[in-house]
């Protein structure tokens, strides 16, 4: 990879980081690459990473809508099932309480872990990161956090509850009348939004800058305790 791009992203000067491809293994020297670009493996020519553009922005902006739309998605309306002029109106919130009153203990949970515990899991742990990072600073327990948010992210499974709900449905629609509520809407923009939040920075990109405002939060630490013992 020979790259003479800018620099685009903070980057500590003295470290040196290595990225293996996904596919073939082979080990990689990461270099800072322009925005809008991306970096390929030299031996199989798979994707290695991306600058996006606006990185930390999109993050934010996709985070805070995702988190609106969850809330959403479970106040708001979810289907009403009109069975020979008897409707019945349910939220996502009402669907796992029933299920838990009606013995079904091991469904509920999996609905309410994966539809709530876990996207809210991963849009928490990004704004964490990115909100503070936008302005070149961190909280505490970021890297704690960053380390939380990779080993969540590969199990958000709101597109495969959304794919079992459009099934449910199709076999609901010959039994009754069905109305998708602003709950159903709240979960597809819910499912965009996940990704793209997710997919709105680089991992490299984000730990770099984690690790530039660490050290400059450790830099000014010490030069305000050099300035008390003076």
């Amino acid at each position: 990879m020979n790259f003479l791009h800018r620099q685009t992203w903070p980057r500590l000067h003295d470290e040196g980081h290595e990225v293996a491809c996904r596919f073939c293994d082979s080990l990689h020297e990461v270099e800072l690459i322009e925005e809008g670009q991306s970096a390929s493996c030299n031996t199989c020519g798979a994707l290695l990473y991306r600058n996006r553009p606006q990185s930390l922005e999109r993050a934010i902006a996709f985070g805070l809508s995702g988190t609106l739309f969850l809330i959403g998605m479970l106040a708001l309306p979810f289907i009403t099932l009109d069975v020979q002029g008897s409707a019945t109106t349910v939220s996502m919130v009402e669907t796992a309480v029933r299920l838990w009153l009606q013995g079904g203990h091991t469904i509920a949970i999996t609905v309410l872990v994966s539809l709530f515990v876990l996207p809210l899991t991963i849009l928490f742990s990004l704004l964490y990161i990115c909100i503070p990072l936008s302005r070149g600073k961190t909280l505490p327990g970021v890297q704690l956090v960053g380390y939380l948010f990779q080993v969540i992210q590969p199990w958000i499974m709101v597109e495969v509850f959304f794919l079992g709900t459009m099934v449910s449905l199709l076999k609901l629609m010959k039994l009754a009348d069905v109305s998708m509520g602003l709950g159903f809407w709240s979960m597809i923009a819910l499912m965009l939004s996940l990704a793209a939040s997710v997919s709105g920075i680089d991992r490299i990109e984000l730990w770099d800058r984690i690790e530039v405002a660490l050290a400059q939060k450790n830099t000014e630490g010490a030069a305000v305790e050099g300035g008390v013992e003076c």
